[in-house]
């Protein structure tokens, strides 16, 4: 039992081996290890893998998007401002929005979310209702952001890209970009969704404007729905639609509206111009659009209209959207189950990368290679220093345990590794051995050790030495780590905690290894 309370600190290393050990290799431990988020994980070990390591893509592209903002503007007056801005800048009302002064924000903003508005027409367009701007710039608010992170990340899972990652990077200079990680995919599938903002409406177009005209109505938004899914209509699968059932609390108010708009008993489409979502006659069609752009427009049967008026549509409320085969059912289901992104992203600023799997493959190999070929340089340097091999070995061995528990942590936290982590890694094992080394010659080099005191003496005299270098690492690296570096952060974190690992854990480990063998020798 003296010789455990002695050597506690070997125990502890041999303790956070086992627990190193665990992390890495038992299934399932920790919890989530089957693939965190923005990452692929090694079928052989708990690891995770980012791009550079896995292959796929990371996209980088700024939201497009001007604000104004110190503009004293009341919930009460938002939706009226945001129709009249609208109408002024000649943009669709989605693209328009007004965040009011309240208990968060002392003054009001507003953001217009699309390219074809300048600075000036928008500080001209609220000037022209009564409101002066303090500042207009280009971006969006930082309650936008992270709307656009939330909704990126909701329609990344809803899809085929379910292991994708969303945040913000800010960059030096204050712009902010949406990094969207997705490992084992290729930028095209990225592209493919992100690309349009998924904005589906649903639209009654019908006769009672003025002069004749027909009035456009929104008359089904994305929370009056319940369940969305795409499927066919008929057992030869060549008919399909989306199938959205209705909110109870919203069929009664759905139906009545649609009676209001002259679909009681049924209406025929008639010829429907879809270039500008305008009728040109006929009794009426129910639109959808998706970006903007029809997708169907349809007549209402006389039985569905009957079933509007007589309260019985209520009772089964699904309302079908047919749409022109699978791709085009299944994107306007994504799209609604996801909902619309805030904002679109400007793609023709993407700053990211693609890797091939197989190359990645290959880098990780190499890593492999590397890191090998570095311990068999450091223990090389290290035997032509001391030429004993009872020094040399356990010095060894403690840098690797080192490394081995920087794994366990990497794979505990689920912490994706790419090639800056890998260098740092490698970081690791130099800056190791190096204080090994301040240990050993300290011990080694002032004469015979003959008692513990002697040793202890000499081992807190190094023990100052790489204190005091492992604080200086530690400094150097905390702005790589805080900052947004990109890689360099990584690189940055892994040195940092392999540092930490080292001082309050192997370092002394050696020094109790190192104080048997040399006390033994005498």
């Amino acid at each position: 039992m003296s010789q455990l309370r002695e050597n506690w600190r070997v125990v502890m290393l041999v303790t956070l081996l086992i627990l190193s050990a665990v992390a890495l290799f038992v299934p399932g431990v920790p919890p989530g290890t089957t693939g965190s988020e923005g990452a692929a994980t090694d079928r052989s070990t708990n690891l995770n893998y980012g791009i550079q390591l896995s292959g796929g893509t990371r996209l980088r592209a700024p939201i497009v998007g001007i604000t104004a903002e110190g503009i004293n503007v009341t919930e009460a007056d938002r939706v009226q401002l945001e129709s009249t801005l609208a109408e002024e800048l000649d943009i669709d009302s989605i693209d328009v929005r007004v965040r009011p002064r309240g208990p968060d924000r002392q003054m009001g903003a507003v953001e217009v979310v699309t390219e074809n508005v300048t600075q000036s027409e928008l500080r001209t367009a609220l000037g022209n209702n009564g409101y002066q701007p303090e500042t207009v710039r280009d971006g969006v608010t930082a309650e936008t952001r992270q709307e656009m992170v939330r909704s990126i990340d909701e329609k990344l899972r809803t899809s085929a890209l379910s292991g994708a990652s969303v945040q913000i990077v800010n960059v030096p200079g204050g712009e902010n970009f949406v990094s969207i990680t997705a490992p084992d995919r290729d930028r095209e599938e990225l592209v493919d969704i992100l690309n349009e903002r998924g904005v589906v409406k649903i639209y009654a177009v019908y006769p009672g404007g003025e002069g004749g005209s027909y009035v456009r109505e929104e008359v089904l938004q994305r929370d009056q729905m319940d369940d969305i899914s795409a499927s066919t209509q008929s057992e030869q699968g060549n008919n399909w639609a989306v199938f959205i059932t209705v909110r109870p609390e919203a069929a009664d108010e759905f139906s009545q509206r649609m009676v209001d708009a002259g679909f009681g008993d049924g209406a025929n489409c008639g010829n429907y111009n879809h270039s500008d979502i305008q009728q040109t006659e006929g009794d009426g069609c129910l639109v959808h659009t998706l970006n903007g752009e029809v997708v169907t427009a349809r007549g209402v049967r006389a039985d569905l209209g009957e079933s509007f008026a007589n309260g019985e549509f209520s009772n089964d409320p699904v309302y079908i959207v047919p749409t022109n085969g699978s791709e085009q059912a299944n994107e306007i289901a994504l799209n609604l189950e996801a909902g619309q992104l805030p904002a679109p992203l400007d793609l023709s600023q993407d700053s990211g990368a693609s890797l091939d799997p197989a190359l990645a493959e290959r880098f990780k190999q190499n890593s492999l290679v590397t890191g090998l070929i570095a311990v068999l340089m450091v223990s090389l340097v290290v035997y032509a220093r001391y030429k004993r091999a009872e020094v040399v070995i356990p010095m060894i061995v403690t840098a690797l345990s080192e490394v081995f528990i920087l794994l366990g942590f990497v794979a505990f936290v689920q912490y994706p590794l790419n090639l800056s982590h890998l260098a740092g890694f490698i970081a690791v094992i130099g800056t190791g051995v190096d204080d090994l080394i301040i240990i050993a010659d300290e011990i080694l080099q002032e004469g015979k050790v003959e008692t513990g005191r002697v040793f202890q003496s000499r081992f807190r005299k190094a023990f100052w030495v790489i204190g005091a270098a492992a604080a200086t690492t530690i400094m150097a690296m905390s702005p790589l780590m805080v900052l947004p570096l990109g890689d360099l952060s990584g690189f940055a974190i892994i040195t940092i905690v392999g540092v930490l690992i080292g001082v309050l854990v192997t370092r002394p480990a050696y020094g109790d290894i190192l104080r048997s063998l040399v006390l033994d020798e005498d």
